[in-house]
C-alpha cells in the first residue's frame, strides 16, 4: 500500500476507532452512551457547541465515498447532514444509529484503502476540497465530534 494512503488510514482510524495520543476516538465516547442520554441537551434544540439540532451528536454521520472521487451511495435515513430522528428514539433505535455510523466508516475505510497516489490529488466528487484534504476533514470532523460527546457527557453528570 502507499505510504501516503497507510497514513491517510492511520489518521481516519486514529479518529474513529484506534487508540491515539488525543484520547478517546469517536466510536469511544459513544461507549455506554444511553439513547437517552444521546438525545440530551443544555437547552431547547441546543447542542454542546451552540448549534441548533434535534439530532443526536453523531446525526450528521454521511456517506463518505463521495470524497473520493466518486458519487457517494444513497444514505439509509432521510437528511444526510441532518437525519431525521427515528420515530420511536430508544434504545434500540440509538443502536440501530451506532451501527449505522459503523457501517459509513467501514465502507469509507474500503474506499480510502483502494485508493490509488494519483486519486489523492484530485477532487473530491462535487466538492472544491482534494481528495486527502476531505479524508484529513472528516477525521477532524469525527474529532470535534468526540469531543462535543464528551462535554454533553460531563453536563449530564
Amino acid at each position: 500500500m502507499d505510504e501516503r494512503v497507510r497514513l491517510l488510514l492511520e489518521i481516519f482510524d486514529q479518529a474513529y476507532t484506534a487508540p491515539s495520543w488525543h484520547g478517546t476516538p469517536l466510536k469511544g465516547t459513544l461507549r455506554g452512551l444511553s439513547g437517552r442520554a444521546a438525545l440530551w441537551r443544555p437547552g431547547p434544540k441546543r447542542t454542546a457547541s451552540g448549534n441548533s439540532s434535534s439530532t443526536p451528536p453523531t446525526g450528521n454521520a454521511w456517506s463518505g465515498a463521495g470524497c473520493c472521487a466518486i458519487p457517494p451511495s444513497a444514505f439509509p435515513r432521510e437528511g444526510v447532514n441532518w437525519p431525521a430522528l427515528p420515530t420511536h428514539p430508544d434504545n434500540a433505535a440509538w443502536r440501530r444509529d451506532r451501527a449505522l455510523l459503523d457501517e459509513e466508516h467501514r465502507i469509507l475505510r474500503r474506499v480510502i484503502a483502494a485508493l490509488k497516489p494519483a486519486d489523492l490529488g484530485r477532487r473530491g466528487w462535487r466538492s472544491r476540497w482534494k481528495v486527502r484534504a476531505e479524508i484529513y476533514g472528516i477525521a477532524s470532523h469525527d474529532l470535534y465530534h468526540a469531543g462535543q460527546i464528551q462535554v454533553l457527557k460531563r453536563l449530564i453528570a
